[in-house]
């Protein structure tokens, strides 16, 4: 290991983040791999998380791999990256942006905001401003009563604004998106 892969926990060395990604890229499969890249170079949300700064940054994964040439994996973790896009704040978001490129439908906007010029204004996973769509998968944490009135004021003002609006969830997630990724299709013509 170079210097800074490894951290202590408790007096335990344990590596990195991005060592642990890196290491793991020979067992998870190419969609795992992405997904939990774009977790380490996602932004924290404030006020919701105890940092203020991803986990890594695209650049400094680069130079990870390149410093490890021959490491068992460093293919696949190089294709990882160039699919890895900072805005998913979950798995599932990663897999539906990769279920819709794999339908060949165009590269979404992640936390696509209604009004991009107001930072309050309700925004949505993912989706495509100039098709009016967006789309919102739906976690467990949506079920509570705090949440479902924060996501019925989000889902109304993209529907008052005349956006096709689809909320996504772990049904969808276990049928591989084909339905939702459907409708989107039958949106966008």
């Amino acid at each position: 290991m170079i210097p800074g892969e490894v951290m202590e926990i408790d007096g335990i060395p344990v590596s990195v983040r991005p060592r642990t990604w890196l290491d793991l890229a020979h067992s998870l499969p190419l969609p795992y791999l992405i997904a939990m890249g774009d977790q380490l170079i996602r932004i924290p949300r404030p006020g919701l998380e105890l940092r203020s700064e991803p986990y890594a940054y695209k650049e400094g994964l680069r130079l990870l791999i390149r410093q490890h040439p021959n490491m068992k994996g460093v293919e696949k973790a190089r294709l990882a990256l160039d699919e890895m896009r900072v805005g998913a704040d979950s798995f599932p978001e990663t897999f539906l942006r990769l279920a819709m490129l794999d339908a060949r439908l165009p590269e979404p906007e992640l936390q696509l905001r209604l009004d991009p010029q107001d930072e309050l204004s309700p925004t949505a996973d993912l989706g495509y401003r100039r098709f009016r769509i967006a789309v919102q998968y739906d976690g467990a944490h949506h079920l509570t009563r705090e949440q479902q009135s924060r996501d019925n004021r989000r889902d109304e003002a993209f529907v008052c604004a005349g956006w096709s609006y689809f909320k996504v969830n772990a049904d969808d997630l276990a049928e591989q998106f084909r339905g939702v990724i459907a409708r989107i299709r039958r949106a966008c013509m």
